[in-house]
């Protein structure tokens, strides 16, 4: 079976294993951010993001064959580039941050990302935004509003760019919902690899500086822990329901605050920990709601097919089906 074509794991009713998965993922996920604050700013974040990519390419060698047997037409490889940009400038104002702000606040921030996504669906992709989801939006805004504390201290570069970052996310994240309705999920991530290699190129090379062994060491582990962390993601997703596994994803705010102040020797800032917090609850809350709603769409479809399928029958019987 072709690597870029296998059917997406159906979700298994394993709520302990959909757990731990989550708690793994938000594990290494947290511990990719450490490791690229822990490099500090030695080398330029364009560069950072650039040299991560690369060494991250050697994870879709495998795939290699199947991306080049089924490459994108040109009107799918346009988005495919244009994704590929704002990734790029997303990854690069990342990496920026990281060496700025706390790894609780670029932790915290991260989660801004899904509300902007919800934002987004209704702006661009037409889709309703009920009552609930707008709540769940202002609440999210209010933790952000009580993280960042606009007017109460000045916002430094890296909240900003943390700031800009999510946007930009958000934005590949509805390209990639875009390219999912005619590709694989995984072509669309092998393809993000590749263009987003490629989209950093004019950015890395102006601000090029040479990198140690140790530093490129690094950045593979970096690569690495991405790598690892969206697989763990994937097998929670598979092994539990959104509402069993997106609650544990707090757990990633709480990696986030120990390791900061055991290792980096961050101060707890209860603001951000509220804040966060409140921007957490807010996304769980419109994953469960989304989760419900596909739930109601796919029974309703699911009645649809049963009632038409009544229908034909009926139609093929030579004798109404009242009569029997």
């Amino acid at each position: 079976m072709n690597a870029l074509n296998k059917a997406p794991l159906l979700t298994d009713n394993r709520p302990v294993a959909g757990v731990l998965w989550v708690v793994l993922a938000g594990l290494l996920f947290v511990v990719m951010t450490a490791v690229v604050k822990h490099m500090g700013p030695g080398i330029p974040p364009a560069q950072a993001a650039f040299l991560r990519y690369v060494l991250g390419l050697v994870f879709l060698v495998p795939l290699l064959p199947a991306i080049i047997r089924q490459w994108p037409d040109a009107g799918a490889l346009k988005l495919f580039g244009a994704r590929g940009l704002v990734h790029s400038i997303a990854v690069i104002l990342w990496f920026y941050a990281m060496t700025r702000i706390t790894l609780a606040e670029v932790t915290a921030m991260n989660y801004l990302t899904p509300v902007y996504v919800t934002i987004g669906a209704v702006i661009f992709l037409g889709e309703k935004l009920r009552t609930r989801r707008i709540v769940a939006v202002l609440v999210a805004i209010v933790g952000a509003m009580i993280m960042l504390r606009p007017g109460f201290r000045e916002l430094s570069s890296g909240h900003l760019a943390m700031l800009g970052m999510a946007v930009l996310m958000a934005m590949s994240y509805l390209l990639a919902k875009n390219l999912t309705r005619r590709h694989s999920p995984s072509m669309v991530v092998a393809m993000m690899s590749l263009t987003v290699t490629i989209g950093l190129v004019p950015f890395a090379l102006p601000v090029w500086i040479p990198v140690t062994a140790v530093q490129l060491g690094w950045l593979f582990l970096v690569a690495f822990l991405a790598t690892a962390g969206h697989y763990a993601m994937t097998r929670a997703l598979a092994a539990a329901p959104v509402s069993v596994t997106q609650p544990a994803l707090a757990l990633q705010l709480v990696w986030a605050v120990t390791l900061g102040a055991v290792v980096f020797g961050e101060a707890v800032d209860m603001f951000v920990v509220l804040g966060g917090s409140v921007i957490v609850a807010a996304v769980i809350f419109i994953a469960l709601r989304e989760q419900a709603l596909r739930r109601a769409a796919a029974r309703r479809d699911a009645a649809n097919d049963s009632g038409k399928q009544d229908a034909d029958a009926a139609r093929s019987l030579p004798f109404p089906r009242e009569g029997l």
